[in-house]
């Protein structure tokens, strides 16, 4: 299992930013290797369950999340048990008129699929990764 943390200012809001990472739909606008969320469905208890296409290392990959866990305007815990297996969990949290929005995710690398030598070159793009989404969500709100 493979741990990531990421946190990051954004000039917006925590109503805003929550607003909109809330909606699974959005984030292939800026999260790269996500190239489709579809299927979403709205839960009773808050927050939804989706289906996914997810391209890593040159595989693609189909999965299906649901929020465990939706505190609004605070945290988001999305489970993913099909694909590639990972707990997401995102907090927002309002700092000097702005949001820190921080991102955890504890994730298995699909080692049979992508191979043992692979595994390295994935933790550094998945790191990458995170960096890109966190400048995209910055660009997007901090226009």
């Amino acid at each position: 299992m493979q741990r990531l943390e990421k946190s990051d200012f954004i000039n917006a809001t925590v109503e805003e930013v929550f607003d909109y990472w809330k909606d699974p739909e959005n984030r292939p606008e800026v999260w790269p290797s996500l190239v489709e969320v579809k299927d979403v469905q709205e839960l009773p208890e808050g927050g939804s369950s989706w289906s996914w296409v997810y391209k890593l290392a040159g595989v693609r990959f189909e999965g299906k999340s649901k929020n465990v866990e939706f505190i609004p305007n605070q945290k988001i815990v999305d489970v993913s048990t099909k694909g590639i297996e990972s707990t997401f969990t995102w907090e927002f949290k309002a700092e000097n008129e702005g949001t820190r929005m921080k991102m955890s995710v504890e994730y298995n690398i699909p080692t049979p699929v992508l191979g043992k030598a692979a595994e390295n070159f994935v933790v550094k793009q998945s790191a990458n990764e995170a960096d890109v989404v966190f400048a995209n969500m910055k660009a997007m709100f901090e226009k």
